[in-house]
């Protein structure tokens, strides 16, 4: 506010947002997270939204920070909230021109998925955590067109094969970084799952061929999650002399190994920093699953 000559006081002209720099604008948005671009920003004007569409804006897709945000529900297992990630992330992979390097989603499909891989080859971080409509279809076009793949996490994706595992560690030779866990079949936390559960009881069960895929075609794996995997002691063993730098292994929940197999095991792992293993006692709850 200024004082007139009539001693009234008179308002000031505000800032013209309008005129802010292209330049000023990527720098206030580089600072914001990408949900927060989505939710203000590119609500505000149509240069605003073109601005944060800007490829530099977009070599990263989190979702994940967004679903851990909220309770799990059913309705994230349905078509139509599979086809609500599909167009944000094909959206995403537009903006950045083939710049994408990391994506943290849950509930995509081989369509967006697909999308992904065929444009933007300098992917490097890939979470595909609960998408039960990813298949070796998409993960054989990662495979092939994504080298540059060093953090892979497909938990809970119950139609990635131990095929598609084995394509991604020939074709992806800086892999580091693997999740491959399961929902539990067992212990407190059974009732506490929020899926289908004809889904659930479809869980992976080639638990040995993985451990030995795991083994032989990823050897650089520093962090190796492997929960209420099936594998047995013959597994276990293939991980420890495949992949000799591990510093982190996951075995929550792997019921069919026992405390002092896992102990040898990993006795050869020199650079092992932490070992999760199973919990030896009685399960509290049990998934009956169908005969």
């Amino acid at each position: 506010m200024e004082v007139n000559h009539g001693g009234r006081m008179a308002p000031t002209l505000g800032p013209n947002w309008a005129e802010i720099t292209r330049e000023c604008l990527l720098d206030i948005f580089s600072r914001l997270s990408q949900e927060e671009r989505w939710m203000r920003p590119m609500l505000v004007c149509k240069t605003w939204m073109n601005t944060c569409h800007e490829p530099s804006l977009n070599t990263i897709f989190d979702l994940e920070t967004r679903f851990q945000s909220f309770p799990e529900s059913i309705n994230w297992w349905t078509p139509e909230f599979e086809d609500r990630v599909d167009a944000f992330l094909r959206s995403v992979v537009d903006w950045s021109e083939g710049g994408l390097t990391e994506i943290r989603v849950r509930h995509c499909t081989d369509r967006s998925l697909s999308y992904a891989a065929e444009r933007c080859p300098k992917l490097e971080v890939l979470w595909i955590k609960s998408c039960p409509h990813v298949t070796d279809a998409s993960m054989a076009k990662i495979a092939s067109n994504c080298p540059n793949l060093r953090e892979l996490d497909v938990s809970y994706s119950y139609c990635i094969s131990h095929e598609a595992l084995s394509m991604l560690g020939r074709h992806c030779p800086n892999l580091e970084i693997l999740k491959r866990n399961l929902f539990p079949r067992q212990g407190p936390n059974v009732s506490t799952i929020v899926a289908p559960v004809d889904y659930i009881v479809a869980f992976p069960r080639y638990g040995n061929i993985e451990a030995q895929i795991i083994g032989r075609h990823m050897p650089r794996l520093k962090h190796l999650e492997l929960q209420y995997c099936t594998m047995t002691v013959k597994g276990l063993n293939s991980v420890c002399k495949g992949c000799s730098n591990l510093e982190y292994m996951d075995l929550s929940g792997c019921i069919s190994l026992t405390n002092s197999e896992i102990t040898r095991c990993a006795s050869s792992l020199k650079n092992l920093l932490e070992i999760k293993k199973p919990n030896f006692n009685r399960p509290v709850d049990i998934l009956l699953l169908p005969n």
